[in-house]
């Protein structure tokens, strides 16, 4: 996709966001929300991406989903295991050529494997990642598409997420391979493809380290949604995770410009070196990441932020990740505005602040978790402790014993963008490089 493209997608996205109603079908309390659904804004591009992320953070945070909430993410699949960015009538079949999206899959299956209860959607879904690995070892957008750093990364935290290690979920002969000169041999890992993304010793200095969002003609461009996705990933790891507890004072290690990728460590210093371009791009902006959408103004990217955050939390930097999470915990970042009744938002920085061991219930003093589920049906049970207003102000805890190609290319790119990456997808999408 071209730039100037990608620049006209994107502003029919917004023209349909801005003229698009809310979403109503059976109405759970709230004007205009689905019934299960998180968020009144319409959902047909992030709805499935939107509630997965949501569920993940309260889950986190010790908060059981509401059973309508599930059962509205579980109920969006599609007979074959793949998700859509959204279903209005489930009723109806998916197009799975171009209907189904890699992200919105290994975001669902991320999710409904975190709250449990529903191992056979789950199974079908990893079924469908494995069905429409490329066999470079990574995945497009949709099927058969070219794999890019995004795609992979979410297919990569999906095998993660259900106890399966990434590295041995190897392609097979005569699958769909992503770019022209296939071998048309099979065996590759995610790994192969992701790492075959990231910018080199003979890319300028300050990109080295960084990742492209996928393979293109000429050399290829640094894109950091891309690169704090891949970063996450090639850790092996999910949306959410356990860290070991080690010293996180370290700073993330550069770029090695000895030759080869292919051994054991590989990945994991793929990873240290995205964390570290990471950080110094973070240190050149004021502890923020800038947004990488075409056409975007040059302002920050608070979703690509928590994104990077996660990543350098995942790989026990806390130091390093506690800087740019301050920076979002403060009034000048305009955080409070952009997550408000947004629970992808929420959920990201739920999951930002949890990663990197600080408080989202006093978020530069707001309670993100009860924002969020203030957003959706009441959840079925909420950690012991304090709840708040919203506001950081803390009240006792109550027991209510209540309980909680055309058309379609152009659908693609608002359903990640609606997303918001990477991590993966903040923002995202991203631009083709």
């Amino acid at each position: 996709m071209n730039i100037r493209r990608s620049v006209a997608a994107l502003s029919l996205c917004a023209a349909l966001g801005a003229a698009a109603a809310p979403a109503a079908v059976a109405d759970d309390g709230q004007a205009g929300r689905a019934e299960g659904l998180y968020g009144a804004k319409d959902p047909k591009f992030d709805g499935v991406w939107r509630q997965s992320l949501a569920l993940l953070a309260q889950d986190a945070v010790g908060v059981t989903p509401a059973k309508s909430a599930i059962d509205w993410l579980a109920g969006q699949g599609c007979a074959d295991g793949g998700f859509a960015a959204y279903r209005a009538d489930t009723s109806k079949a998916c197009d799975p050529k171009k209907g189904e999206f890699t992200d919105a899959t290994a975001a669902a299956v991320q999710a409904l494997a975190a709250v449990g209860g529903r191992s056979g959607t789950v199974e079908k879904g990893i079924g469908w990642l494995k069905r429409h690995q490329n066999e470079d070892g990574g995945w497009g957008m949709n099927p058969g598409g070219p794999s890019d750093a995004n795609s992979t990364a979410a297919a990569i935290g999906a095998f993660a997420a259900t106890g399966q290690d990434p590295a041995k979920v190897t392609s097979a002969s005569g699958k769909r391979a992503a770019g022209k000169g296939a071998s048309g041999k099979g065996g590759k890992t995610p790994y192969h493809a992701l790492l075959g993304l990231q910018l080199d010793c003979s890319a300028k200095a300050e990109e080295r380290g960084a990742f492209a969002y996928t393979a293109a003609k000429g050399k290829p461009v640094a894109n950091e949604l891309a690169t704090a996705s891949a970063a996450l990933a090639a850790q092996g790891k999910g949306f959410v995770f356990e860290t070991v507890g080690k010293d996180g004072g370290a700073e993330p290690k550069p770029l090695r410009c000895e030759k080869g990728k292919d051994g054991a460590d590989a990945p994991k210093d793929a990873a240290e070196a995205a964390l570290a371009h990471l950080t110094r791009v973070m240190s050149d902006t004021g502890m923020h990441l800038k947004s990488a959408m075409p056409g975007a103004k040059d302002q920050p990217d608070l979703g690509g932020t928590a994104d990077a955050v996660v990543a350098l939390a995942a790989g026990e930097h806390s130091a390093a990740a506690g800087k740019p999470l301050q920076w979002l915990q403060s009034k000048d970042s305009g955080t409070a505005a952009w997550a408000k009744g947004d629970p992808g938002a929420l959920a990201k920085l739920i999951l930002a602040a949890h990663a990197a061991g600080a408080n989202p219930r006093d978020f530069g003093g707001a309670d993100l978790v009860q924002q969020l589920n203030a957003t959706g049906p009441k959840p079925e049970a909420a950690a012991p402790g304090a709840e708040s207003d919203g506001n950081g102000k803390s009240e006792e805890k109550k027991d209510d014993g209540g309980g909680v190609g055309g058309v379609w290319w152009t659908v693609g790119v608002c359903a990640v963008a609606g997303m918001g990456i990477g991590f993966l997808l903040s923002g995202r999408k991203r631009r083709q490089l």
